[in-house]
């Protein structure tokens, strides 16, 4: 899973200072910026740098859960995953598609990513150890996907807000099935409970780095906020995040793996929140940077399905231009 907060927005520009404000204020007004639209350079830079990494952690987050599918516990749970897993890659096809909009091609940007050069940044690569891993990661993985998506419906830049859309209905889905499985484990023996409570602690920490360095040390999201491209804060989404999760973990029982956990009520001009543990930003950045457990193996996987899949992509060319030359010749 991908997190906004690691996307630099690409503050460089040659644009006259008369065209950058007469974009801002364009912005300012909340009008939506299409595709053929002017832009600056640097927010067209940041918008397919930030939706490519988008698409590519919605294909590559296919792998853990397709991983399952076969050894799903019953019928109506292989066929849950297995719709959870084609809608993951209409998102990845979503986000490319809106990406393309921008100048590039999904060719370009699988290439970028295979080869290193995307620089693909993606938080969530960690083993799914058990069955109960895919209740937490719809649960976790999800519900931080969802706190950090549903601003990008508001995002400035019109297909990818638009694209957002449908994303978060169907992430919505996936959130409440996670939910469901861990619910269904707790009410069950105790070993499924323990499994549980396992899924909990190891992902625990990762999703909660999804979203992001905090504020201060998020060098650029002053700009990208200026743009609105992004809505929130950081460490403002980790906040809502834990807050409703805290109580659905109490519901189901399990016990959240944080002992400096506590409620503070002046906390958010006093409505309150909690305060938590410090995040492990050594392993943070370790992971961003190409050397989490899962790391090498998911870019593998990725990349022989990209060159499996070679002969379909071709065949698809084909066809499309044969039924161009077909059209053209009924036309003349």
């Amino acid at each position: 899973m991908y997190s906004q907060g690691l996307i630099g927005a690409d503050g460089s520009s040659e644009e006259t200072q008369e065209f950058l404000d007469a974009f801002q204020a364009r912005i300012d007004a909340e009008e939506k910026i299409e595709p053929t639209d002017p832009m600056p350079e640097g927010y067209r830079r940041t918008l397919v740098r930030q939706i490519g990494q988008h698409a590519h952690s919605e294909i590559v987050g296919m792998l853990p859960e397709g991983n399952w599918i076969t050894r799903a516990p019953s019928l109506k749970r292989k066929l849950a995953l297995l719709a959870k897993v084609q809608d993951e890659g209409g998102h990845g096809l979503y986000l490319y598609s809106a990406a393309e909009t921008l100048g590039v091609t999904r060719e370009q940007m699988t290439e970028e990513l295979l080869d290193g050069s995307a620089k693909y940044s993606s938080i969530f690569n960690y083993p799914t150890l058990s069955w109960a891993d895919m209740g937490a990661v719809g649960w976790l993985v999800d519900g931080a996907a969802i706190m950090n998506q549903i601003p990008l419906c508001r995002c400035s830049y019109g297909p990818y807000a638009r694209a957002m859309i449908r994303v978060c209905a169907e992430e919505s889905f996936h959130q409440r099935q996670g939910y469901e499985i861990m619910l269904t484990l707790c009410k069950g023996t105790e070993a499924q409970k323990e499994m549980a409570q396992d899924a909990l602690n190891r992902l625990w920490w990762p999703c909660l780095m999804m979203f992001g360095p905090h504020d201060g040390d998020s060098a650029h999201s002053e700009q990208s906020m200026k743009w609105k491209i992004k809505r929130f804060s950081n460490d403002a989404l980790r906040d809502k995040f834990i807050s409703a999760t805290v109580r659905q973990a109490e519901f189901l029982g399990l016990t959240v793996p944080d002992p400096d956990l506590k409620w503070d009520d002046s906390l958010n001009d006093g409505k309150g929140g909690y305060r938590h543990g410090e995040i492990d930003w050594t392993e943070f950045w370790r992971v961003v940077k190409g050397d989490g457990v899962m790391n090498v193996e998911r870019i593998a996987m990725r990349k022989a399905a990209w060159d499996d899949g070679a002969w379909v992509r071709e065949a698809a060319m084909a066809f499309a231009e044969k039924e161009k030359q077909r059209t053209a010749k009924v036309a003349a």
